[in-house]
This record gives C-alpha cells, sequence and structure tokens, in this order.
C-alpha cells in the first residue's frame, strides 16, 4: 500500500514538473489557463462576442491569476523592436472582449513572440483607441472606402476572412 502512495506521489510531481516545463516553454504566466484557442482544444472553446461591438475575437490563452484574466496572444516571429498597431489592438480587443464578457477589468495582456513576452497594459487611451479604430473601420466598410489590398501573396489572400466579398482578391 505504501509502494502505491508513494508511486502516486511520484506521478504527481512528474505531472507538476512537466506542466510548469510546458507553460515556461508556451512563455504563459503562472496561472490556471481557463481558455485555450491552441491544438485540439480549439473546437471545444467558444469565441468571445459582444453584440453591441459587433466583435468576435479567439484569444490564444487567458489565464487566471490572482481573481485576473489575462488575454495571451501568441504569434509564432520574433519580437519586433516596438510590437506591431495590429497586435496590440488585437490584444486589446480580447482584454475589452474579456471584459464585456466576464465583467472583469483587465489590467494588461502579453503578446507572446517566440522569443520573448511584451506585456501591454490596457489603459483607458488604449481602449479609446480600439473604438475609434473600430469605428473607422465600420465607416470605411460601409462607405466601401477601404484602400486597395496591400500585397501580392495568393496564400495571405486566400486565408481573408474578407475573400468572398473582395473585389480586389488575388485569383489563386
Amino acid at each position: 500500500m505504501l509502494y502505491l502512495a508513494g508511486a502516486a506521489l511520484l506521478l504527481g510531481l512528474l505531472l507538476l514538473w512537466w506542466s510548469a516545463r510546458t507553460r515556461q516553454k508556451a512563455g504563459l504566466p503562472a496561472g490556471r489557463v481557463v481558455y485555450s484557442d491552441t491544438g485540439l482544444q480549439r473546437q471545444l472553446e467558444k469565441p468571445l462576442y459582444d453584440r453591441a461591438l459587433g466583435l468576435t475575437g479567439r484569444p490564444d490563452y487567458l489565464i487566471e491569476r490572482d481573481d485576473e484574466i489575462i488575454p495571451v496572444e501568441v504569434k509564432s516571429s520574433p519580437a519586433p523592436r516596438e510590437p506591431y498597431d495590429s497586435h496590440v489592438l488585437q490584444l486589446a480587443a480580447y482584454c475589452l472582449l474579456v471584459e464585456r464578457q466576464l465583467g472583469k477589468r483587465v489590467p494588461y495582456g502579453l503578446l507572446r513572440y517566440n522569443d520573448r513576452t511584451i506585456p501591454i497594459d490596457f489603459t483607458p487611451q488604449l481602449q479609446e483607441t480600439l473604438l475609434e479604430t473600430l469605428t473607422e473601420m465600420r465607416r470605411l466598410e460601409r462607405g466601401r472606402g477601404l484602400p486597395a489590398r496591400s500585397h501580392q501573396s495568393p496564400a495571405r489572400c486566400w486565408r481573408c476572412g474578407f475573400r468572398e466579398i473582395c473585389d480586389q482578391r488575388l485569383n489563386a
């Protein structure tokens, strides 16, 4: 019986070590993963949605720590010198969606690149920039004042969410 208890304890410690190592390699902070849009779990998680904003999103992770929810967006490239505005606004959108859906203020989110993690404070100014950007995007969309495509990549065009309605899509 003692042998069985020792084996269970050893197995438990091994699982804790493996979980911590996996979390460290993924660049995730300490805390409990409460949402994941990676790997096999992708099909199990619902996207975050806010009808008033007309905004939907799937953060790569939501980490719960000290009664806070921290969105994590994982990028497969090395970190730029400064995070791209598009990455920051994507993360800000997840922060706002979490706040609206879960009713908790999100103090910051994390942009995880393959060589470092950059914390982004979700300030009232960043929230205002996000809301202004969404308003401008919708205005352009309604007026069909969208600029010409900014790429020559058929693969990028093929994956675009607007491909079906785009009059500038590449024939690929």
